[in-house]
């Protein structure tokens, strides 16, 4: 498989695993807020995955002035990212370094 590039930003480091990328993610960016609710998260996977669970499609285009195809982009990241990686040792590590995500 292809490595996992970070991708926020310029940040174009790389990664053989899923689970090390989304670590580093979470890990060495900055948090941000979620347009549509306020909450302060990690960006990258952690970010899209609460912009779906947590809120609709259209309250999302709103929020984020997106167009469908960005949507449809985050969506497929999510769901790809979702079935390779192991979120719970992303979630064991990230708990074992400072306890929070």
């Amino acid at each position: 498989m292809a490595p996992w590039e970070c991708a926020i930003g310029d940040d174009d480091a790389q990664f053989d695993r899923v689970e090390d990328l989304i670590v580093h993610q979470s890990t060495e960016h900055e948090r941000i807020e979620c347009k549509v609710c306020g909450t302060v998260l990690p960006d990258g996977y952690f970010a899209i995955r609460h912009a779906f669970d947590e809120h609709s499609r259209a309250e999302y285009v709103r929020a984020y002035d997106a167009t469908a195809g960005e949507v449809r982009r985050r969506e497929n990241v999510k769901e790809f990212v979702e079935d390779e990686a192991d979120i719970r040792e992303v979630i064991d590590r990230l708990e074992g370094g400072d306890g929070s995500i």
